[in-house]
């Protein structure tokens, strides 16, 4: 137990742990409370309970009878009073009751102890081993003999954020009581001290209304409610030390060993269009893509179309902190309307899944979230190629030289690679691995063919990240960076060939998201994401890749439902998987189909899936999945008109 400014403890018998705390904090500021819920003249019958108060009133402390623990907020000497730490050792109803009333009794006590508890205070609960229900415990219960003891604390939004072996050796006058409700002691051999901290509060989705410039055109849309958390968090802004960045910065340097490398700081928008998409992102299926109708599109607009205007030289970059491109469009407006779960009556356009069998140019041309940054890149190239082309005496600097050469298609050489970085979107099924918004360094080069270059730079890939669990495995055209158990992590392709066949131009993509997860052994790709500032500042000193992430949350549950539901014939089963990211604020974590059913004479199938819901990033009990589920069910009813069974 750190020191802290106050303290209450609950529960006490012969309040020999309270004398013992009382003396180890005595010649500091720290205030005790120690209360029992017994009577003043039943606690005193307890051996040593009057000599134990007595230490405790010496020392500056205060006893109470008479205190509920599963109604502290009840309590008058405690109203109008909070405190850092809430104590409740070795809880137990008493005589034989069984785990269901232990459990009973942990969840009222955590519900009523947060009505004491300082925002940023702990609660320190001691089991016997094998009670608390989580790894910890040696042997571990099966968990519906165990006490549940952090699925209990998460009815009251707190987190299991440390468990260590209790302590006895540091006060060695505490003699525990209460076994049988007798005045006899219980084994504490092997006991657990679980420590919970409260959960931020989930947040529903929201709204964004995003106006920007796309190939010349102003244009607003809405954001798809699922993604609104994803949207302009800056993790790569200057001065982040968001392990995004971190990683970011890591690859960059390790290729800047061997390679010229340089980050351009032009930012581009989050909208591409239909011909954009069909001309630069070939290896992204068009399912898998958010597909956007506007709000408002405005044809005669002035406004500038996003190219790279404003390139600084990498050792500047570097020396300001800034080697990263911001993730918003600087020329983006944002306006967010807060909703509970309900989106405006334009926000049905945003659920369009049109195929690309159309005229781009035409009337209803489309428009996509980019699912990468390769045709932001190839814009890039082209008006580098427009402004050597046009032999302009401006020049446009990058990594500390002027751009003598060219890339892409020019007939010169850069024998630098060129790199830009940005949020992207896929919209992809839940599922373990599957990642609706990641942020994705890309590089690009021309190189002399006869360097190989797309070996050479998968060796040096190699070089960096085989230590953690990465390896290369040939494919058409390039490398792909594999590692289990998430799947592809990067490509290293060959792009379009140059006008000059003895050179070849060389594409690096990565995706920053999972290398994060396996540099710095992170649990779950969704705790990137978290607001908790607990995450952060596991990161506040910049450790370097390899040392491991502390999770703030421990053994979170795993909580399934079943759904099942009727669905029409235009049933589409990616908007399924959307409504689940909202209606769940994410913390659906896999869904599985168990069963189908096409009625024979109605033009109907009925489905049957599984949702597992955890996360990391929260507290999350029974109570609170339920809420999320019955919000699903209401959501598909209303959305996508299904028939819940």
């Amino acid at each position: 137990m750190s020191p802290s400014r106050s303290i209450l403890l609950v529960g006490e018998g012969n309040f020999s742990f309270s004398a013992c705390v009382s003396q180890f904090y005595s010649e500091t500021e720290t205030s005790i409370t120690a209360t029992c819920f017994q009577h003043q003249e039943e606690a005193l019958r307890h051996e040593g309970a009057a000599t134990n108060i007595q230490i405790i009133k010496d020392s500056g402390g205060a006893v109470l009878f008479e205190v509920d623990c599963r109604k502290l907020g009840e309590c008058a000497s405690l109203q109008d009073r909070v405190f850092d730490r809430v104590v409740f050792n070795f809880p137990h109803c008493g005589r034989k009751s069984g785990v269901k009333k232990n459990r009973e009794l942990l969840k009222k006590f955590f519900l009523s102890c947060v009505q004491v508890l300082a925002e940023d205070g702990e609660v320190h609960v001691s089991l016997c081993n094998g009670q608390g229900g989580t790894p910890a415990d040696h042997p571990k219960r099966e968990w519906h003999n165990s006490w549940q003891v952090a699925a209990m604390a998460a009815e009251a939004h707190l987190l299991l954020t440390n468990v260590h072996p209790f302590e006895s050796e540091k006060y060695q006058s505490y003699k525990c009581t209460g076994y049988r409700s007798q005045d006899k002691g219980f084994h504490v051999e092997n006991a657990l001290l679980h420590v919970f901290t409260r959960s931020l509060p989930y947040t529903s989705a929201q709204i964004l209304k995003v106006e920007e410039a796309v190939e010349g055109e102003k244009v607003q849309y809405n954001i798809p409610a699922e993604l609104s958390d994803y949207m302009f968090r800056g993790f790569l802004c200057s001065g982040s030390v968001h392990p995004v960045k971190l990683v970011q910065d890591f690859l960059l340097e390790g290729l800047a060993e061997k390679s010229s490398v340089s980050m351009t700081t032009e930012t581009f928008p989050f909208l591409l269009t239909a011909k954009q998409l069909q001309a630069h992102c070939c290896d992204v299926n068009n399912t898998h893509c958010y597909w956007i109708h506007l709000l408002q599109k405005d044809l005669n607009s002035d406004a500038h179309t996003f190219t790279a205007k404003a390139k600084e030289p990498l050792a500047v970059l570097e020396s300001q902190g800034r080697t990263d491109t911001p993730d918003a469009p600087s020329a983006t407006r944002v306006t967010s309307d807060k909703v509970d779960r309900v989106r405006s009556n334009g926000a049905e356009s945003l659920r369009s899944a049109c195929s690309l069998d159309i005229d781009p140019e035409g009337e209803n041309c489309l428009y996509v979230l980019r699912p990468s940054v390769l045709p932001q890149m190839e814009e890039l190239l082209r008006e580098k190629e427009l402004i050597n082309s046009a032999g302009s005496n401006e020049s446009v600097e990058i990594e500390g030289q002027k751009n003598e050469g060219s890339c892409g298609g020019c007939n010169g050489v850069n024998s630098s690679l060129l790199g830009i970085s940005g949020v992207v979107f896929r919209n992809v099924s839940v599922s373990l691995w599957a990642l609706p918004s990641f942020h994705e360094l890309l590089l690009r080069g021309v190189f002399p063919s006869e360097s190989k270059p797309i070996k050479f730079f998968g060796q040096r890939l190699e070089t960096l990240l085989t230590p953690y669990g990465v390896s290369l495995v040939t494919e058409q055209g390039g490398l792909r960076l594999m590692a289990q158990p998430m799947g592809s992590v990067g490509r290293v392709f060959a792009g379009n060939a140059s006008d000059n066949m003895s050179h070849v131009s060389v594409t690096v993509s990565l995706n920053l998201d999972l290398l994060a997860v396996l540099l710095f052994s992170i649990p779950d790709w969704r705790l990137l994401w978290s607001h908790d500032p607990r995450f952060l500042k596991e990161f506040s000193l910049r450790p370097s890749p390899g040392e491991p992430f502390h999770p703030f949350s421990l053994f979170p549950e795993h909580i399934s439902f079943d759904i099942s539901f009727w669905t029409g014939p235009t049933w589409e089963e990616r908007k399924f998987h959307a409504v689940i990211r909202e209606a769940s604020c994410g913390t659906v974590e896999q869904v599985k189909l168990i069963d189908t059913f096409s009625h024979p004479d109605l033009s109907q199938t009925s489905y049957c899936f599984r949702l597992t819901y955890h996360t990391h990033t929260h507290a999350l009990s029974h109570t609170q999945a339920l809420q999320f589920h019955k919000h699903l069910e209401s959501l598909l009813s209303s959305r996508l008109q299904v028939t819940i069974r």
